[in-house]
């Protein structure tokens, strides 16, 4: 495909066939996504090919916490999991509300999930004393989980971003013997889509770009 055609048509894949994904073709994603760029090229990226069913499921249901609480905050008009607004619904609702099988199922679903982990000891995060939320070491590793998701939007496959599971990072280590030092960054479900979308939504430019300053004319 051309480039930007995929960059356009990637969109998040929650819905699979029974096709397969064979190894050579998930090598040949894996093969160019890996020349992401990464914080003085260290590449500290790694990655988990989880094709085992029952890690799946397990992997599946330690997304349901997380999942529980996103759809109760959604439905109390809470913006989910946002680190300026705590959570203003109580333990009891959380508990009591069930996610939709579209935000836990890919899990299962997919013939193979690809649990994306970063290496600490090697991002330069100069965040890290600033008073908010650290987002820079995000750096090193998400350029290669999109650029997975790019190179499997030109193979025909397709998959979602799921981070639902990483609020249980203690247990996702414990399940896949994911060494001290190591992040889980994302877990990428990656299979053949039910519908292709061919147009996504979003914003225009002139709508988030400004020049000069924040409060600058509109691009």
């Amino acid at each position: 495909m051309e480039l930007y055609d995929v960059m356009r048509t990637t969109g998040a894949v929650r819905r699979f066939t029974d096709d397969p994904l064979p190894d050579d073709v998930l090598e040949r994603i894996l093969d160019n996504a890996r020349f992401a760029p990464s914080g003085g090229n260290r590449q500290g990226v790694r990655v988990i090919v989880v094709r085992d069913g029952p890690t799946r499921e397990r992997l599946a249901e330690l997304s349901r916490p997380a999942a529980r609480r996103y759809v109760a905050q959604l439905a109390h008009g809470e913006s989910p999991w946002n680190p300026l607004r705590p959570c203003g619904v109580d333990d009891a609702t959380v508990a009591a509300t069930e996610p939709p099988d579209a935000m836990i199922a890919p899990l299962t679903e997919a013939p193979v999930v690809l649990v994306m982990c970063v290496d600490l000891g090697v991002v330069a995060a100069t965040d890290q004393h600033l008073d908010r939320i650290g987002v820079i070491s995000g750096a090193s590793v998400y350029p290669f989980v999109w650029n997975v998701l790019l190179a499997a939007r030109n193979e025909g496959f397709g998959g979602v971003t799921n981070t639902m599971s990483i609020a249980e990072e203690p247990r996702v280590r414990e399940l896949l013997s994911i060494p001290d030092g190591y992040a889980v960054a994302a877990v990428v479900p990656l299979g053949k889509p039910v519908h292709q979308v061919s147009k996504l939504k979003r914003k225009a430019v002139e709508e988030f770009v400004t020049r000069e300053r924040f409060d600058g004319d509109a691009f």
